[in-house]
């Protein structure tokens, strides 16, 4: 039953991964026919859109520019890590605060 539910929320998914227009586009796009895939990495990825905003207005203001290339990498690592397994249907929370995320936005 999960694969059926992963197979068919498949695009969505990947489609919450580029940029915040393809967050908000396969949040609108879940809204009529809620899938549980497509919810987690919507969660995910706006998540990591937070994390990626506080990182350019606040670690590169105030911990310098090498503090926030350093975090940028590691939330790129983040993204790839999120993208691969949504395109190889597989829910794979974020490293170290995925949990999180999935807790905060589990209204979407």
């Amino acid at each position: 039953m999960e694969n059926i539910t992963a197979n068919k929320g498949k695009t969505n998914a990947i489609i919450s991964h580029f940029w915040i227009i393809g967050t908000l586009i396969a949040f609108v796009l879940n809204m009529n026919s809620k899938n549980s895939f497509t919810s987690f990495y919507i969660r995910q990825m706006i998540g990591l859109h937070i994390l990626s905003a506080i990182n350019g207005w606040v670690v590169y203001k105030y911990l310098g520019n090498f503090a926030g290339w350093i975090v940028g990498l590691v939330l790129f690592v983040f993204w790839l890590i999120s993208f691969m397994a949504a395109f190889n249907e597989e829910k794979k929370l974020v490293p170290f605060i995925g949990e999180q995320f999935q807790d905060w936005f589990k209204g979407i």
